[in-house]
């Protein structure tokens, strides 16, 4: 959302007043996280005492919620109902363990906590700047916080509108600003789940969730938090619509901007990206430890195919027959009747005995996963229900939500009625007592600005935290059900927390070679914000691929966190593209397999430290300049590289840090430091192991949660010295530290 006229000016119908100095500087032990300084930040440089009437100011307090982390609140008007933030469950509550000491004397303010320093220079002009020990990491100077008003017709874009009701219902016509600062090179990543370039620089961005595919702008995974390559990172705390300008208004700033009177925002010291990711999740949560299983094939029936329990168990023995192990069968939208969404009851006219089908379908030691999604269609049995309970958003007038997109009259679930969640809840344990293992929560991003919630939240903060407590609502339920290491879901939406509610997968992307590479970017830029588990479509969702695209994203798809074959008009099955596919499937699961010791070793290590399993190169590699940008390849936990094939004649360019690395298919030892080309067939790409890497290696190739200690072996790879101490746990929760000597190099 930019606001200024250039330089100097404002645009056409924008008024803003910034606090220009520091008027005075007070230290007290009552903020939210205890010790911490207050600071009166008048809109004008007080000369006379006359200045100090008829004038705004900001109150900016400082204090620390958790070591290494500043949080930052300037306010306005403060009278009025605060702002929605975001659950922080890292937040320190224990008085005697609050990490913020204050120091004040006649120049400045300073709050520490950790090495982080948060220094308020005494009068003008405004003066904010974070250091950590000797490092600079970034200011708020001179017109950089402001309170703005806007007029009701000013040609200010807010982003997306794709509501009914949303176009013209009361916008909110004040706003609070900040701008820090950008050094020279600084770059900027995260945000969410963003299909443009992993560097954010240059880009303006509008925190709020939108169904728009990976083709657009918009983004189903919207995340206030980015992370800087200077070794800090920023989150917002606002759940509603966040406008960033990252360099792309006032280009030596990153500027961010939230409605109303309020804003708050949180600095976490690094210094590198890892230990931002740390204390980030370890503030919002981090990740839990998602089942081995998990890992495995998905299979999908695909969307609007036509299937039965006979086309499941044909595609099932040909899976077999084939040699291809699937671990998890997800059955989509139309195991339920159409019109009927959602009603969650198994459509009978196509399955007529879904228990038994279940427990079939368990003999085959395969999972399964059903698709839900957090709507009631009119036709649906269960919206009089709902209504008559009052579980459904309602309008101002008190009528239901209504509308007809993707459902006819449907309405929607109040995830903030605690008796909607429960009775939500209820039906989908019904599904769990017949053999359902996990759901893939669909949806639960076009939510409407002109409803009344049940808890009285703002509907514009709601937008996007309805992702937060339908997930939230699923993923606790499976958590008592069916314990905490056994529960996954699919999601689709999230925001800042969402890592607590693994795994998600990129959305609708289209089936060519060019939305493959955007789907990448939307999963490094998602890495980047917290998230540790991700999955995406294999073949694109919309339309059918070619048999090319459809195996080199196999074995993309194969080297991911997670594994989905899924399309939206045709089955996705291999041998319906030609043997080769079956081929290729079967040598990246095997791969995949053979990888679990290292893989479920990454998902503890996700679950400890919020560190994702796959990586942006920038993130194992932050001291690398050439690293910086690359998004079109990314590390699968901390050792193994891959560069997935983008192009049909098999040509790919990647880029290999300094050392000795290993292809981990064939051998092959390259020199790295440089950048290569290297033309793959489809059995292959670059996959690369780093100097020195000692790799566990599994024995079986045909399940994702067997004993990995039994048959295990170790792959050690050239370009390291010493012992590796590698601890390997089996999917119950064994382990074992092994002592390996690099030197015994077997690769």
């Amino acid at each position: 959302m930019k606001l200024t006229d250039g330089f100097w000016g404002l645009r056409p119908g924008v008024t803003a007043l910034y606090g220009q100095e520091a008027y005075d500087i007070w230290e007290t032990a009552d903020t939210v996280d205890g010790p911490g300084l207050v600071v009166t930040a008048p809109t004008k440089t007080i000369e006379s005492r006359g200045d100090t009437l008829n004038r705004p100011v900001l109150t900016v307090t400082l204090s620390s919620p958790h070591e290494g982390v500043v949080r930052v609140r300037i306010a306005h008007h403060d009278g009025g109902a605060a702002p929605a933030g975001f659950e922080l469950p890292g937040a320190v509550s224990d008085p005697a363990r609050r990490p913020g000491r204050t120091e004040v004397d006649a120049d400045r303010g300073i709050l520490a906590t950790g090495d982080l320093r948060a220094t308020i220079r005494r009068g003008a002009p405004w003066s904010l700047e974070f250091t950590s020990g000797k490092r600079r990491l970034t200011g708020s100077g001179r017109k950089a916080q402001a309170w703005a008003q806007v007029d009701a017709d000013a040609p200010i874009d807010r982003g997306p509108v794709d509501l009914p009701g949303e176009k013209d219902a009361p916008r909110a016509r004040t706003f609070v600003h900040e701008q820090l600062d950008l050094g020279v090179g600084e770059l900027v990543y995260g945000l969410g789940e963003r299909f443009g370039p992993l560097v954010k620089n240059g880009q303006t961005i509008d925190i709020w969730n939108s169904d728009g595919g990976t083709a657009s702008e918009q983004a189903y995974k919207n995340v206030p938090f980015y992370v800087s390559s200077r070794g800090y990172g920023v989150l917002v705390n606002d759940s509603g619509r966040v406008s960033f300008e990252v360099g792309s208004e006032a280009v030596e700033r990153v500027q961010f901007a939230v409605s109303g009177e309020v804003l708050e925002y949180f600095v976490i010291d690094g210094p590198t990206p890892k230990d931002v990711l740390a204390r980030y999740t370890a503030l919002t949560g981090r990740p839990p430890v998602v089942p081995a299983w998990s890992y495995g094939l998905w299979l999908s029936t695909s969307f609007t195919t036509d299937y039965d329990e006979a086309t499941v168990t044909g595609f099932l023995d040909e899976m077999a027959a084939r040699e291809l192990p699937v671990s998890v069968f997800h059955f989509d939208c139309f195991w339920m009747r159409e019109f009927n969404w959602s009603d969650f009851a198994w459509d009978p006219r196509v399955f007529p005995d879904p228990d038994g089908m279940l427990a079939r379908l368990h003999e085959r030691d395969v999972r399964v996963s059903v698709w839900i999604n957090p709507y009631i269609g009119q036709r649906s049995p269960l919206f009089d229900e709902a209504r008559r309970g009052g579980y459904l958003v309602r309008r101002a007038d008190g009528s239901v939500w209504q509308w007809d997109m993707w459902q006819a009259g449907m309405a929607l679930v109040d995830f903030t009625n605690r008796d909607a969640v429960a009775w939500f809840q209820s039906k989908l344990r019904v599904l769990i007592a017949q053999g359902v293992d996990c759901f893939k929560t669909d949806f639960g991003e076009r939510i409407p600005v002109d409803v009344v919630w049940a808890d009285g939240s703002d509907p514009e903060r709601m937008h996007n935290l309805y992702a937060q407590l339908y997930n939230r609502a699923v993923h606790d339920l499976l958590v008592e059900e069916r314990g905490a290491g056994e529960a996954v879901l699919f999601a689709r939406s999230a925001t800042a927390g969402g890592q607590t509610m693994p795994v998600h997968w990129g959305g609708d992307s289209t089936s060519t070679y060019t939305s493959m590479a955007e789907t990448l970017r939307g999963g490094l830029s998602l890495a980047m914000s917290g998230f540790a588990h991700w999955s995406h479509d294999i073949g694109g969702f919309e339309g059918t691929p070619d048999a090319g695209v459809y195996k080199r994203w196999t074995a993309f798809g194969l080297l991911s966190s997670h594994s989905r074959f899924h399309g939206s008009q045709s089955y996705r099955v291999p041998w319906m593209f030609d043997e080769e596919a079956v081929e290729v499937t079967r040598r990246f699961t095997g791969l995949k397999m053979r990888l679990m010791p290292y893989l479920h070793a990454a998902g503890l290590e996700a679950a400890r430290t919020g560190v994702p399993v796959m990586r942006p190169m920038v993130l194992e590699f932050p001291g690398d300049p050439a690293a910086a940008y690359l998004d079109r390849q990314y590390m699968l936990g901390a050792d193994v590289l891959v560069a997935p094939v983008f192009s049909a004649d098999g040509e790919v360019e990647f880029y290999l840090p300094e050392g000795t690395w290993t292809h981990l298919l064939t051998g092959e030892h390259v020199a790295g430091g440089r950048w290569l080309r290297e033309t793959h067939d489809v059995l292959s790409l670059p996959v690369y192991v780093r100097p020195g890497a000692v790799l566990p290696w599994g024995a079986r190739e045909d399940r994702p949660d067997y004993d990995y200690l039994e048959g295990l072996s170790f792959r050690v790879f050239p370009g390291g010295e010493g012992t590796a101490s590698i601890t390997v746990t089996t999917p119950d929760g064994r382990s074992e530290t092994f002592e390996v000597d690099r030197a015994d190099v077997t690769e």
